[in-house]
């Protein structure tokens, strides 16, 4: 099965490692990371899908070249919370992805997390084209952002240092 893990399971990583946020959409995967005391999520690329082996594998790049130590999934759900076929391929990813990786995944609710994005980036008058290169990297920042703020509210903001 998959690496996925409670969000307090994140306390246990070593110091000075970061977080990667992941927003799963069907034509790009936006990627955000965490800095090194994991407070402040920061927006890294969109990755244009093409095959699940090259998305992988530029995935697990960044993972080395930042010094990852897990993985924050947006976890799709519809409005009333049920699982519809968004959330089965997002899980059908991290199956895939957790014999290439010995990281854990925690799993984020990210229900209406483009929609806050988009709000965000129409108030700064972000073309349209602008808003299409920056909302999938930008709603994963959003996500991982919510773990971050999630950690340091239940009390463990110096645990990790």
């Amino acid at each position: 099965m998959t690496n996925i893990v409670p969000l307090e399971t994140l306390f246990a990583l070593p110091p000075r490692q970061r977080l990667m946020g992941l927003d799963l959409g069907t034509r790009t995967i936006g990627l955000a990371i965490s800095d090194i005391e994991r407070r402040i999520a920061t927006a890294l690329e969109t990755v244009r899908r093409t095959k699940f082996t090259a998305d992988a594998a530029r995935i697990l790049e960044l993972v080395r070249q930042h010094d990852v130590g897990g993985f924050v999934i947006g976890l799709p759900l519809n409005m009333d919370g049920s699982e519809g076929p968004r959330v089965q391929a997002t899980r059908a990813f991290m199956r895939n992805m957790a014999p290439l990786t010995p990281l854990s995944f925690v799993l984020w609710d990210e229900r209406l997390t483009t929609v806050a994005v988009t709000r965000t980036l129409l108030e700064a008058d972000a073309s349209r084209a602008r808003r299409n290169q920056l909302v999938d990297k930008l709603a994963a920042a959003y996500i991982l952002q919510g773990v971050l703020d999630r950690m340091a509210y239940i009390g463990q903001g110096d645990a990790y240092r």
